[in-house]
């Protein structure tokens, strides 16, 4: 049963949040309204460490693993948000899964068009492995188009041979071609997006159709993965990006892989953000940080029997 505080958010989305996207001008606008909605809602948690250095925002909360991190890749449709506007979710994953969060920047759309965010993504994933972080000491993260990012990042990186620990996503973004049914289907019903100006985004991501909305460095959908490590996916039913989520496990499953899919009845687009307000928040971030803990308990585990 849905709770009465995800009702209000619910509703505050639908109502505040969602008529502010729609009318946002220009990026510069949606960057604003962004950075504005951080400050005032998504606060870290008591004791959240966050400094830079080596190219990162390094968040942490109390003891944390020294060899294992979670690289987490941000949202923001391509066009806004920061690792700064992150502190807080990655310093409530910290807490929970005892393990550091790197948050690299990435150039943004319209001024750095695709695949300027995969390519820095990419450099973000070399810059700890030259720190000291073996391969599978790494796991993946992310949220909307920071969760397609990962996504195509684990697709090139399980064919390099450098496959991470695992991965987790908050409601990805992973075909900008539009091609699933949920953007038509939840068009009414998305408590954040009015699907109409997905067109505008994607030409802005694009450079206007220089580059392919079905390139796997932007819609890992359309990637090839090889052996991929397990992976946990979060999605709401009622998103315009369900059935990204629902066809990105399906392809995972059919390349050999283990994906963990959790639907939540009604929610706004990476609802975890909502952490200080929802219990389905907490929950959903309770259960991907148990996620990525439980990559490296199991093999510990099977270390041991080896």
């Amino acid at each position: 049963m849905t709770s009465r505080r995800l009702r209000l958010v619910n509703w505050f989305c639908s109502h505040v949040i969602r008529p502010r996207i729609a009318h946002a001008a220009t990026p510069e606008d949606a960057r604003r309204d962004f950075d504005w909605a951080a400050w005032l809602f998504f606060r870290p948690p008591p004791f959240c460490l966050a400094l830079p250095g080596q190219g990162f925002d390094w968040v942490s909360v109390g003891r944390t693993d020294p060899r294992r991190v979670i690289l987490y890749l941000h949202g923001g449709g391509y066009i806004c948000g920061s690792p700064r506007t992150y502190h807080a979710l990655a310093g409530r994953l910290s807490v929970l899964s005892g393990l550091r969060v790197a948050l690299p920047p990435y150039p943004l759309a319209p001024d750095h068009p695709a695949p300027a965010a995969f390519e820095a993504a990419l450099a973000a994933h070399d810059r700890l492995l030259a720190l000291g972080h073996a391969p599978g000491d790494i796991v993946l993260g992310g949220d909307s188009a920071g969760g397609g990012l990962a996504l195509a990042l684990l697709a090139h990186l399980t064919r390099a041979g450098r496959s991470p620990a695992g991965l987790f996503a908050f409601s990805p973004w992973t075909d900008l071609t539009r091609s699933g049914a949920s953007v038509t289907e939840n068009a009414a019903v998305d408590r954040i997006f009015d699907p109409t100006r997905i067109g505008e985004l994607v030409d802005y991501v694009t450079g206007n159709g220089a580059f392919a909305e079905n390139d796997p460095r932007l819609s890992p959908l359309f990637a090839r993965f090889e052996a991929p490590p397990p992976v946990w996916i979060s999605v709401a039913q009622t998103e315009i990006l369900r059935d990204d989520a629902r066809r990105m496990a399906d392809r995972l499953r059919a390349a050999g892989g283990t994906v963990t899919l959790v639907e939540e009845p009604d929610a706004p687009h990476v609802w975890p953000l909502f952490d200080r307000y929802v219990p389905e928040a907490r929950a959903t971030i309770a259960a991907s940080a148990e996620f990525a803990q439980n990559l490296f308990t199991l093999r510990e585990v099977l270390d041991r029997i080896r």
